[in-house]
């Protein structure tokens, strides 16, 4: 067991307390501009105020973005949660020529920036498909927030599925049980909390969005991340985004107090 001296501690101590400052500090000076009574966001606050939060929660276009953004990251999730899971099994189950290479293309959306991924979906879209009298609209939005989300289940199912044992279901084969009645007995519940937590993650990802959105959003739609990004540029209504930021950072803690639950109980 590694041991270290009394001034190695302070010094590793004071280095996590800078760290988590420069981490959390500003998330700390967002949520009391939430609550600042002057008209432009600063620091320190001349006063506490609800006008602001008032104003955030009757906003009808935060409220479009908001809803906009539940329902293109709640279909992106699931259909990444259908897409990875069948993808994890097919590379994790059979072994067939190019598997490396599959393997490799699923994960690659999640390793390029999101900047090349918007450019070449919106070039997709409006270059090959629109020409074709195919026009994806708002679905072209969700497909390419799916595209990131497939490999955020993929990466946690597989992971588990390696870690399964086989001989649980060959048991219940040999006890007469079906493929679906395996599957739902046995199979599922051992990868059930990498499967909601990929989900989770998926979903978090999707919500906050924004670099691909901007080229893929059809006219005159916004998601969340969208309207705050437009909302920066009118200083009289940041203090509006401060709000909406804080309610993002309390929701936010929600998939991933679950998230980290379901790989506490797959481990």
């Amino acid at each position: 067991m590694l041991r270290l001296n009394r001034g190695t501690k302070v010094a590793l101590g004071a280095i996590a307390v800078v760290v988590l400052g420069f981490l959390y500090i500003p998330m700390f000076v967002i949520i009391m501009n939430s609550f600042n009574s002057g008209r432009v966001s600063g620091w320190p606050i001349p006063g506490f105020s609800l006008e602001w939060w008032g104003k955030a929660l009757t906003n009808p276009a935060m409220h479009a973005a908001f809803v906009n953004s539940v329902i293109v990251a709640s279909v992106a999730t699931a259909f990444a949660l259908v897409l990875g899971t069948l993808a994890a099994f097919a590379l994790q189950r059979f072994k067939f020529f190019g598997q490396n290479t599959v393997n490799l293309l699923i994960v690659l959306p999640i390793t390029l920036p999101g900047i090349v991924t918007g450019v070449a979906l919106s070039n997709t879209f409006h270059q090959v498909l629109k020409p074709m009298g195919i026009h994806v609209g708002y679905w072209g939005m969700i497909i390419a927030h799916a595209t990131f989300c497939v490999v955020m289940v993929f990466n946690n199912v597989i992971a588990r599925l390696r870690r399964m044992n086989p001989n649980l279901e060959e048991a219940s084969a040999d006890l007469g049980a079906g493929i679906g009645q395996t599957f739902r007995l046995i199979t599922f519940p051992q990868f059930r909390p990498a499967f909601i937590a990929g989900g989770l993650l998926a979903f978090a990802l999707s919500f906050d969005e924004i670099v691909v959105t901007i080229f893929t959003a059809p006219p005159g739609t916004e998601t969340l991340p969208l309207w705050i990004m437009n909302q920066m540029g009118r200083p009289n209504e940041v203090n509006q985004v401060n709000v909406v930021a804080t309610l993002m950072i309390l929701l936010s803690l929600i998939p991933v107090y679950f998230s980290q639950r379901a790989q506490r109980q797959d481990s």
